[in-house]
């Protein structure tokens, strides 16, 4: 399973014109899901994705993590992050798990986020989303269980 994550200042996620997500501070977690991923994989990955230090304490030193900060966050599924890209000039998606493993564990991801007492907004599994975001920073992580 892998986060990309992002610091935002704002992030909202549209579907056929209408926001169905969205957030003032906090993380974009962009999800991919891959075979062989779990529930354990999915909440060992909220654990890291939510304790990351990556926002700024009193002095500007990156120590307080999206809880601490007060933030919120918006998980959207993107399966692109699985993507073989060794060879040639097309990905491979092969390594992604089957559409409805995927969803299940992206919807266990969101709610192990909600458990984590984090305001947690989504975007829609498996539909043509539109992804707005403010990054601040720009800090973005790659985190992969």
């Amino acid at each position: 399973m892998i986060a990309l994550i992002q610091r935002v200042s704002s992030a909202s996620v549209t579907v056929e014109g209408k926001v169905i997500g969205e957030i003032d501070k906090g993380l974009l977690i962009l999800l991919g899901v891959e075979q062989g991923d779990d529930e354990q994989k999915a909440t060992r990955l909220c654990e890291r994705v939510l304790g990351y230090r990556i926002f700024g304490d009193d002095d500007g030193k990156m120590n307080l993590n999206v809880r601490q900060a007060g933030g919120n966050v918006l998980v959207v599924s993107q399966f692109t992050l699985v993507a073989d890209t060794q060879r040639g000039m097309r990905p491979g998606f092969s390594r992604g798990a089957h559409p409805s493993e995927a969803d299940r564990l992206y919807q266990y991801f969101v709610g192990q986020c909600r458990e984590q007492g984090v305001h947690t907004e989504t975007g829609q599994f498996a539909a043509d989303m539109k992804v707005a975001l403010v990054n601040d920073g720009p800090v973005t992580f790659w985190l992969q269980t």
